[in-house]
């Protein structure tokens, strides 16, 4: 699947609150974002409508700071956050961001 870009502050707040959801945060302009988007899409690449979406932290600043608010992580960006049942199961920036740290995070 492709991941698509969250559309509404309605939207994201549900996935924040929600029962499953992986948030990406990520900046065009910047090389490690763009190295952790790609291993975002390597995880969706074989998944089926799975409950995910990407925030861009730059044109959505304001976004970035009510996820923090909510879930009480500090920003990074890039920055990958599951979600369970409303509370952060998992989260990981940078470098930690791959296809199987992902994958590892919403299997157990």
């Amino acid at each position: 699947m492709t991941p698509c870009q969250i559309g509404d502050l309605k939207s994201l707040q549900a996935g924040l609150t929600g029962p499953q959801f992986l948030l990406f945060k990520h900046s065009h302009r910047c090389g490690t974002s763009d190295r952790a988007f790609r291993q975002y899409e390597k995880f969706l690449a074989d998944q089926a409508d799975f409950p995910t979406g990407w925030i861009n932290v730059v044109e959505q600043r304001d976004w970035s700071a009510e996820v923090e608010r909510v879930t009480g992580i500090v920003h990074e960006s890039p920055q990958a956050l599951w979600i369970r049942d409303g509370r952060v199961a998992w989260h990981a920036s940078h470098w930690e961001i791959t296809a199987d740290a992902l994958e590892k995070a919403v299997t157990s």
